[in-house]
């Protein structure tokens, strides 16, 4: 059997094929890079039709090679937060929000929870900008056409695709409207983000599983037989896909953005535990939830940097941060260009640099863009371990850290004197979906990974296959 898993992430949508073992097919891989509009007004959205055709694209492309051949499961990585507003014909009203934009903020005169702290509890989430309580009701008072209907990304394009297109209780716990523990929709964050009856998708059924419409059927043929698994918000695929299954391990990625997050077993209806007040959790599925901190910033600091400041390339560049120390040297930033992921408010536009003269040069500022990261996830780890029964170990993952040796030099550092490793490979959120999709979370603490950075060999997890 082969698995088909999608990536829909906020900078590229992406294809591949995987053996029953989650591995890479050599070959088997389609990309398209997606344009996600920017604006200093702290605008960050995705055109949902192109979106759309930009997976059409992979898929053709996957089955114009034979690649799509004897797939039979479908798994979904996706990125949390997005939404747009749809009308009665299911037709996007305006462009997706995602995750990066800033602008939602609450009617004036809105109230928010009644107690604060019970609903970041229940829901993971604050009332905050990046949520749907929030999100929604700017939305619709932006909105010229009634609003029939709200969908993220994920379950817009899937609704075009399949046969139906529940939203999981992964994506659902990404919009703050999903009680953690009973796995339903949230009566007071609901009530806050203004829902009437018929405007949220249905949630997924355990083992739920979609299938392609006829006409799409038509276009894939390889397709008609395969199962589509109910998709998983991105930050908790690449926690599994980086071997990260419980508290002994935390993930830190970097792709376009960056997380730092611990993953735990706890089925529905199990009482959660304590939040530390600074973090968000959400779910990975049924069976496990996902505690954590994220960040606007990540890879999109190197693109930035690139196109600005006139970057050496390739192995000149690599060797140019090398003459840099771990820190950053001299230049100081604060890495938050694009503003706050909650619970911070800061509005895109709030990133700094000190330390400048006329001798630095471009390269020593984008160091210390990516060691700024560096700190904040260092001082966030630092909390997210109080909910772990012993110091952690780190495993770095994501794009943007496969791609740069000095940043993950500069993370160990960072995160020091706690073991600090390395999963080289690039596609994590789309092995980690196809594990969930599988009911295999337990077995990816498996997953290989490099030597401690530095050249220590840190120790196999318990299990962990010789």
């Amino acid at each position: 059997m082969n698995i088909l898993a999608l990536d829909l992430g906020t900078s590229s949508v992406r294809g591949l094929v995987l053996d029953a073992d989650a591995e890479p097919r050599p070959g088997a891989l389609a990309r398209r890079k997606v344009h996600l509009s920017v604006g200093d007004d702290g605008t960050g959205t995705l055109d949902a039709a192109r979106y759309l055709a930009c997976l059409a694209e992979c898929l053709d492309e996957l089955a114009a090679a034979g690649h799509l051949r004897e797939v039979e499961l479908v798994a979904i990585s996706a990125q949390w937060h997005s939404v747009l507003p749809l009308d009665h014909t299911g037709a996007p009203l305006g462009p997706v929000l995602t995750w990066l934009d800033t602008r939602p903020a609450p009617a004036p005169g809105a109230a928010g929870p009644a107690d604060p702290d019970a609903y970041h509890e229940r829901t993971g989430a604050w009332w905050h900008r990046c949520y749907w309580p929030v999100r929604l009701p700017w939305l619709r008072a932006r909105s010229g056409t009634p609003v029939a209907r709200f969908a993220g990304l994920v379950e817009y394009v899937l609704g075009e695709l399949l046969d139906a297109a529940p939203m999981s209780v992964s994506m659902a716990s990404g919009t703050g409207l999903l009680d953690l523990r009973a796995l339903s929709w949230d009566a007071e964050a609901c009530d806050l983000a203004g829902l009437r009856p018929g405007e949220l998708p249905e949630l997924a059924p355990t083992r739920w599983r979609g299938r392609l419409r006829p006409e799409h059927a038509r276009r894939w043929p390889q397709l008609v037989a395969a199962a589509w698994a109910a998709p998983v918000g991105d930050g908790a695929a690449s926690n599994v896909g980086s071997g990260c299954v419980d508290r002994r391990r935390a993930a830190v990625t970097v792709g376009t953005s960056a997380a730092i997050r611990l993953l735990q077993r706890l089925p529905a209806g199990e009482r959660l535990p304590p939040l530390p007040e600074q973090l968000w959790r959400y779910r990975v599925d049924h069976e496990y939830i996902v505690t954590g901190a994220a960040y606007s910033c990540g890879g999109n600091l190197f693109a930035w940097a690139n196109r600005e400041l006139r970057l050496p390339e390739g192995p000149e560049l690599a060797a140019a941060l090398a003459r840099v120390p771990p820190d950053g040297g001299g230049v100081v930033a604060d890495p938050r260009l694009g503003g706050d992921r909650p619970p911070g408010v800061a509005p895109a536009g709030v990133g700094l640099l000190r330390g400048l003269s006329f001798s630095t040069a471009g390269v020593e500022i984008l160091a210390g863009l990516m060691a700024g990261l560096c700190r904040m996830s260092a001082d966030d780890l630092a909390v997210l371990e109080s909910t772990a029964d012993a110091p952690v170990e780190v495993v770095l993952g994501g794009g943007a850290l496969a791609a740069s040796a000095w940043w993950r030099a500069a993370f160990a550092a960072a995160l020091a004197p706690r073991p600090v490793r390395h999963r080289a490979e690039p596609e994590i959120g789309a092995i980690g979906a196809a594990l969930v999709a599988l009911g295999r979370v337990a077995e990816a603490d498996r997953l290989p990974v490099a030597d401690r950075i530095g050249g220590e060999r840190a120790p196999e997890p318990s299990g962990a296959a010789s």
